[in-house]
């Protein structure tokens, strides 16, 4: 078997997340747009918003259909007596803000750097993540210095599907112009990287993270091809389980 791609899950298989406060995004998310004139009651407009991430979070965790921060944001705003749709710039630029805190608590796992300059200079790779709002995990590549590495990036936000759905493999496939048997994948969540490119007879690597463990694995009862301690022992093995 020749295999021509690698594919890598982003947060958590390539970034740790350290020190984030989804109270204080939430918090920035608000004066934002209160600044840009909508008149909202913090209170009400947090109890709306949170109403519509859990109404959205059953679609996206049960049908795989991702959906956008920003149809979060409008609809909490609508349900506040406000005429907005989901391309408001005003909603743009506080995800921009809502977001921000974010990217600066990514960082570069151990090891990281080091295996994607080994696979690119043999392989093309591909970025599969699941995201809400693609902008950021594509600002966020370029502010961690990794963004050349990768010939595509596919976020589920910009695709309207989440992992494990086979739609959104398909497209990084399609992207990559490899079949699922010339492509690897590594990522660290057994239900949606492991269970998805299995279903998609893709070689799979899962590798432990912060928001996924070993137990987790074995709970799942999902069986990848191989399973790597850390990065830097992957980056030891990655060439033989190419072969």
């Amino acid at each position: 078997m020749t295999f021509k791609a690698v594919i890598f899950d982003y947060i958590g298989t390539l970034v740790n997340c350290r020190g984030y406060s989804m109270a204080d995004s939430e918090d920035n998310l608000y004066r934002s747009l209160k600044s840009q004139g909508l008149n909202i009651e913090k209170d009400s407009f947090l109890d709306a918003y949170n109403v519509a991430h859990k109404k959205y979070r059953v679609i996206r965790y049960e049908q795989y259909r991702e959906v956008t921060n920003a149809v979060w944001v409008a609809e909490a705003l609508c349900n506040l007596g406000f005429t907005v749709l989901a391309d408001d710039p005003r909603i743009k630029a506080g995800l921009d803000v809502f977001f921000q805190d974010f990217i600066d608590t990514l960082e570069l796992r151990e090891g990281a750097e080091e295996l994607l300059a080994e696979v690119s200079k043999n392989y093309r790779l591909g970025l599969l993540s699941n995201f809400t709002y693609g902008p950021i995990i594509r600002k966020s590549l370029k502010k961690i210095g990794i963004d050349h590495h990768f010939h595509a990036v596919t976020v589920s936000e910009e695709i309207g599907w989440r992992k494990p759905s086979p739609v959104i493999f398909q497209d990084m496939l399609q992207r990559l112009g490899v079949s699922a048997s010339e492509a690897v994948f590594i990522g660290d969540s057994p239900n949606e990287d492991i269970k998805g490119s299995l279903d998609m007879n893709i070689r799979s690597i899962f590798i432990p993270s912060q928001f996924n463990s070993l137990r987790d694995l074995k709970e799942s009862k999902l069986q990848p091809h191989h399973i790597t301690l850390n990065l830097t022992t992957l980056s030891q093995e990655i060439s033989k389980i190419l072969i």
